[in-house]
């Protein structure tokens, strides 16, 4: 992609944990290709609310666990990226996306740091590929591939 045509993308927290998770077989691989090219390409983005939730996942949710040091160490790099830091305003819009898209209101917060952010894409495996939310289109790196025993599976809400 030119710099001509750059265009801001989303990560969702699940990507960035297949990336990190080296147990995660396939999904690995497909993860850290797409952040490497969107870092590549300074395109990626990213929320407070996502690094939340990835240090969680990172030092609880994953088959091999860090520990919170290393953790830490990965988010303070994640967190160069184009990040989102949500204002009050903010908490509002999500919350009338949440009602009139019939979301999760943690989906609507997370789209709407993308809009804020100025993404037309979102990365991530909890919603419908190619269903457009205000304006967000979502996009599933893994929908061609055939997963058996995933390690971090859609997180319930």
């Amino acid at each position: 992609m030119s710099a001509a045509r750059r265009e801001r993308q989303f990560v969702d927290t699940n990507i960035l944990v297949y990336a990190y998770d080296e147990t995660a077989g396939a999904k690995h691989d497909k993860a850290r290709a797409l952040l490497t090219e969107l870092l590549h390409a300074g395109e990626g983005c990213l929320s407070m609310q996502v690094l939340q939730e990835f240090f969680v996942s990172l030092t609880r949710k994953i088959r091999k666990p860090l520990d919170s040091a290393e953790a830490a160490r990965r988010v303070a790099y994640l967190a160069e990226w184009n990040l989102h830091v949500p204002e009050r305003s903010d908490l509002f819009s999500a919350i009338d996306l949440h009602q009139q898209l019939r979301i999760s209101f943690w989906d609507a917060m997370m789209i709407q740091s993308a809009r804020r952010l100025g993404c037309r894409v979102l990365w991530t495996e909890d919603l419908s590929d190619g269903q457009s939310y205000a304006g967000v289109t979502v996009r599933n790196p893994f929908l061609e591939m055939v997963m058996e025993g995933e390690p971090y599976g859609a997180r319930k809400k």
